[in-house]
């Protein structure tokens, strides 16, 4: 929650203040950092370093505080038996009492290494081996189509921004212009066979602005910013230029003749007052991300009552459902409205999927059971940033099926993992 909360409030007002960056960003990780202090060590730690006393302790402050949240607060907890896991210390020391500390080392990470690779391996034994394939696949489709899409939305809300911005251009034919000062911005215009004759540009700025088959004959420019801004095949006449940011790179295929160019601007002269576009992707993440509250109190609330499984594929399948009303998304509120709702759902599919997980496995396993389905999950964020991200602009139809499909299979096949409910762990 903390990494979740700070990294999307500190995308969206990075660029408002850096104080309130550092503030917004540091106050939840401090105060995560402090829960984790008043956390009790784990009981499984305490009986691997010798601590057999602190270990009953907190097992009896769970079992306490589990009876009374059940309403049997007169139960006592006993313990019958406790398994001490082997230490890879009593391996080294089986190793020869001559051998030098070098050797010990390599034979500590071989044991190590060897160890880890036996418990992978026992995650496809029975009886575990057929939850392993569908946790595996349920957590690479919901993966695959939460971190695809959660990429693609905020790419395709600024692709229909351009598109809205470029509906509006003004365009300008055959226009003539002489003895004129311009002191004020133009923005998101074409200029076509223009003739600029004795004209004077003064602290100006050129947005969106094209000038095409244009003449600028004893023109003055000075202190010109030109952001997104292009003279094409134009014919600039004793022109003179002062600090300006028009270069190479903003003429193109244009005559310059007799034309002086003094104390050029150096480096991006771009802000976000000029691309507000840039501000809105982090602003729609955020957004996006506080979505995501509703879905984590409703799965709280009701993961006992309805059951993970039924939380899990129904989340699942409702998110894939939703994408199709992707179809209706032509405007910049509907794309955020659809975010939200998608965010919305997935999440509960998220926090089903963690329990479901964590009590599929027993103690042995279980670390190295969810360990490999959070790899299976990364992968799949990657090939979703991927795919989905090159699709952005090209077609709608493609990701919205990809997903729906992906995220539908995936809930089908969660749906078909054991009920944990009222198990114990084992």
């Amino acid at each position: 929650v903390a990494y979740r909360w700070s990294f999307s409030m500190g995308s969206a007002y990075q660029f408002h203040s850096w104080r309130v960056f550092v503030v917004v960003c540091a106050l939840p990780c401090v105060c995560a950092v402090v829960a984790l202090t008043f956390m009790p060590e784990s009981p499984r730690f305490y009986l691997e370093v010798g601590k057999h006393d602190e270990a009953w302790m907190i097992l009896k402050q769970i079992h306490d505080t589990n009876m009374r949240a059940r309403g049997q607060p007169e139960k006592v907890f006993t313990v019958n038996r406790i398994k001490i896991p082997k230490q890879i210390d009593e391996l080294v020391e089986m190793q020869s009492e001559s051998a030098n500390p070098a050797s010990k080392a390599l034979f500590r990470v071989k044991a190590e290494l060897h160890g880890i690779w036996l418990t992978f391996m026992r995650c496809f034994n029975y009886p575990v081996k057929d939850n392993t394939v569908k946790l595996a696949v349920v957590w690479f489709t919901l993966s695959f189509g939460f971190y695809g899409l959660s990429v693609w939305f905020p790419d395709v809300i600024k692709h229909l921004q351009a598109d809205e911005y470029a509906s509006r251009v003004k365009t300008h034919n055959n226009e003539h212009i002489e003895d004129f000062t311009f002191n004020f911005t133009l923005e998101n215009q074409i200029h076509t066979n223009g003739m600029f004759i004795n004209d004077r540009f003064i602290s100006m700025k050129f947005k969106s602005v094209t000038f095409i088959d244009s003449t600028f004959r004893n023109c003055y420019f000075d202190d010109v910013t030109s952001v997104g801004s292009y003279f094409k095949n134009c014919t600039f006449i004793e022109a003179f230029f002062y600090n300006t940011d028009i270069d190479d790179t903003k003429l193109i295929n244009t005559e310059i003749i007799n034309s002086t160019f003094h104390h050029n601007k150096t480096g991006c002269q771009m802000t976000f007052d000029d691309d507000y576009s840039a501000y809105w992707v982090y602003f729609v993440n955020f957004l996006g991300t506080l979505a995501v509250l509703p879905g984590n109190i409703v799965s709280a609330l009701l993961m006992d009552k309805i059951g993970r499984l039924t939380m899990l594929g129904g989340s699942m399948v409702l998110s894939g459902i939703s994408c199709f009303f992707l179809w209706f998304g032509t405007s910049e509120s509907m794309m955020i409205g659809m975010l939200c709702l998608y965010n919305g759902l997935s999440i509960s599919a998220w926090n089903s999927l963690d329990v479901v997980t964590v009590e599929l496995y027993p103690t042995d396993r279980r670390g190295t059971g969810f360990g490999f389905c959070n790899a299976l999950c990364k992968l799949a964020a990657v090939l979703g940033n991927m795919i989905f991200g090159s699709l952005v602009g090209i077609t709608k139809a493609i990701p919205i099926l990809l997903a729906s499909t992906v995220l539908v299979c995936g809930g089908l096949v969660g749906l078909r993992l054991p009920d944990t409910r009222s198990n114990v762990l084992m």
